[in-house]
């Protein structure tokens, strides 16, 4: 375990030294400002107009932008999710710093534990903050606050930790280039799931809402994103709920008490595959 924090440490510290971490910053403080001044512009036109029957405008405006926020949230914490464990293995292996550590004093398991514990702590304190930030953000624009505040940020928390033990499996097969894109592509076909469900949802196609679950079950970030997204607006009723729950990128929708268990078992899942693929693999 002490071996595993170790790794951790100094996955962090040459993230550090590449200015990782500046990058995703400027990303992060650029969209705080351009949110910020998005949300106060939208509350102030819907200030003074009146609104159809059934319709509550600052639920309607806070909780759109919200899960805007909580989109841009995910997809930022999926960038450095990536930046953190994209040449994680293989990058490691062919500039020469891998080998030594894996034969001794570590073991290829504990590395790949030591990588996944380092990246998914930062990433998930990453998303948590700048939720926290877009929240306040929000309530300072509009006075709107969300139905549930801690649940959605925790599972944004979630959703990026089985990102980064994606990423974490990619480097073990893939040059560091090809695992980035990869690791983007399903991200995207996490997103285009969510689409599909909110086609389907509008044109009761039951076959669009069969593969939009499936697809949300096989890459639960995009499960738990979507389960979060529900959660802002709980506590609403009749059209205004209705008019949310179509969300951006992807519809709010409720997965019930299996979901974190199942988020953890895909963790471990693909933690444990990258780990049969390691030590299959010659240095």
């Amino acid at each position: 375990m002490t071996q595993a924090v170790v790794v951790a440490g100094y996955a962090l510290r040459e993230s550090v030294r590449r200015r990782v971490f500046v990058v995703v910053a400027v990303l992060t403080v650029g969209f705080l400002f351009l949110y910020w001044l998005g949300a106060k512009q939208a509350f102030d036109e819907t200030e003074g107009i009146l609104p159809p029957e059934g319709v509550e405008p600052e639920t309607l405006v806070g909780a759109t932008l919200f899960g805007l926020s909580m989109f841009a949230t995910l997809f930022l914490g999926t960038v450095l999710a990536v930046f953190l464990t994209l040449g994680a293995v293989r990058g490691d292996a062919e500039r020469g710093l891998l080998q030594p550590l894996v034969v001794r004093p570590l073991g290829r398991t504990t590395f790949l534990l030591g990588r996944f514990a380092g990246a998914a702590v930062v990433c998930a304190v990453y998303v948590v903050l700048v939720y926290a930030a877009a929240l306040l953000l929000t309530r300072s624009a509009g006075g709107w606050v969300p139905d549930r505040v801690v649940a959605p940020a925790l599972e944004l928390a979630a959703a990026v930790a089985i990102i980064v033990a994606l990423s974490l499996l990619g480097s073990v097969v893939l040059s560091a280039t090809a695992n980035g894109i990869a690791v983007f592509m399903l991200f995207g076909a996490g997103l285009v799931g969510g689409l599909l469900g909110q086609i389907g949802e509008a044109i009761d196609s039951e076959t669009l809402l069969r593969v939009a679950e499936r697809t949300s079950w096989a890459l639960p970030f995009e499960a738990l994103y979507q389960d979060g997204l529900q959660r802002l607006t709980a506590d609403s009723r009749g059209f205004t709920r209705f008019a949310v729950e179509l969300g951006p990128f992807g519809g709010g929708q409720a997965y019930g008490a299996w979901l974190p268990w199942w988020a953890m078992l895909y963790v471990a899942g693909v933690l444990g595959l990258a780990a049969l693929v390691f030590a299959r693999r010659d240095l």
